[in-house]
């Protein structure tokens, strides 16, 4: 998401969808305000990628499925619309209407973090996340370093943090029974290395 709106006009959530289908281009949408989406590093692309391959291949067979970052996720009542990096929904899942391009209710999102999204991942997204009853895990992923940051949903709607740096270990989300080891989450992606 870029930092500042494409214009200073307020639209409402029906306004913003009719742009963002028509356009052809990413967009995502906060309290009145449509924010363009940037492009992605060769790092984050690889790490999709990592992630798409790895989630598909464990779903099989299973009530739940993977979707890649061309699905909106509507935030309450249209307050928020954002493109999760990956995500995983139990069933067919719920969607906003017909045209099922905004689902409602995933269980578990990924986010790859950038130096220009971090912030933006970490705080206002995840706080806009929890809102969601469905969801159960947020995974951040960092791209310049081994590096996954897993939150998962207590039964009291409270959340416990993972981290996960060593690319020996593996990220395990109960809620869906995929583990991901760090490895093939990494796989193919170059770090700088660090200077001393």
């Amino acid at each position: 998401m870029t930092a500042l709106p494409l214009t200073r006009k307020k639209f409402t959530p029906q306004e913003y969808l009719m742009v963002e289908r028509a356009s052809g281009s990413r967009s995502e949408f906060l309290d009145g305000e449509i924010y363009a989406m940037s492009g992605a590093s060769r790092a984050h692309v690889i790490i999709n990628a990592n992630v798409g391959g790895v989630v598909h291949s464990q779903l099989k067979g299973t009530p739940c499925q993977g979707m890649f970052h061309d699905m909106k996720v509507r935030i309450g009542k249209g307050r928020a619309y954002v493109y999760p990096d990956f995500l995983i929904v139990y069933g067919k899942g719920r969607y906003v209407d017909a045209e099922q391009d905004v689902l409602l209710d995933p269980t578990v999102i990924f986010e790859i973090l950038s130096p220009s999204t971090e912030r933006y991942d970490r705080m206002t997204k995840f706080d806009l996340y929890k809102e969601i009853e469905s969801l159960q895990d947020y995974i951040l992923i960092a791209q310049d370093q081994p590096r996954v940051e897993h939150w998962c949903r207590h039964p009291d709607g409270g959340w416990n943090q993972n981290v996960i740096s060593d690319k020996r270990c593996s990220l395990n989300i109960e809620s869906t029974s995929v583990v991901v080891a760090l490895a093939d989450l990494y796989d193919r992606v170059e770090f700088e290395p660090e200077s001393r």
